[in-house]
């Protein structure tokens, strides 16, 4: 047995409405986050989800090809889902302000429950193919541009370069979750949102403050 593998690997039961290859990717994603790209097999990968290393190749190439879609998968889906929000709070006939928070409940929806991903990012960003890493940070650029517009519509005064700062001093809040990692280090899930919630306005607010 490898020094990461579940016992009992046999009895895996799969989560409710996750596809294999959703399985596969998500305990792919927590072994890379907890024991490092290199620190971990096919083999302990295909043991998380009951089935043998090699069975993982119908699934994904390798390793390299589950690390790819892992980063640019949520790049993608934290740019779309903030430009759905967005879009959703202006066919409401929402003020900017609802669509700013809107933004802020769904990063913190991924800071609580995507933390592995947030230390891979930091990590295995740089393994990445040239063309996937460009592809990464070209969503990330469009996703913190979203922020800073709809940012710039509940404060118009604040400057632009004054509001990305803000946009990407507030993502250093709700992604430092990922620190938090140990048994109780969080309160509960909503006490959690909660406060992350009021941290980000307040910032954003501090932010738009004139001196």
């Amino acid at each position: 047995m490898s020094a990461h593998e579940p016992s009992g690997s046999s009895t895996f039961s799969p989560p409710a409405g996750l596809s294999r290859r959703e399985q596969i990717l998500r305990e792919a994603s927590r072994l890379f986050a907890a024991h490092g790209f290199h620190g971990v097999g096919v083999d302990e990968i295909g043991a998380a989800v009951g089935i043998s290393g090699p069975a993982l190749y119908r699934h994904f190439a390798g390793k390299d090809a589950m690390l790819t879609e892992l980063l640019v998968g949520i790049s993608t889906r934290l740019r779309d889902g903030g430009q759905q929000r967005v879009a959703e709070a202006a066919e409401a006939g929402e003020p900017a302000s609802a669509a700013l928070e809107a933004l802020v409940a769904g990063h913190i929806d991924f800071a609580i429950d995507d933390r592995d991903l947030i230390t891979l990012h930091d990590r295995e960003l740089d393994r990445l193919p040239a063309d996937d890493r460009r592809r990464v940070r070209q969503l990330q650029r469009q996703y913190v541009e979203l922020w800073v517009e709809t940012l710039r519509g509940v404060h118009p005064s604040l400057a632009p370069e004054r509001a990305r700062a803000a946009v990407h001093a507030v993502f250093g809040l709700l992604n430092s979750t990922r620190r938090l990692s140990r048994p109780n280090a969080l309160p509960d899930r909503e006490e959690t949102a909660q406060l992350l919630h009021r941290m980000a306005l307040a910032a954003f607010t501090e932010a738009a403050r004139q001196d």
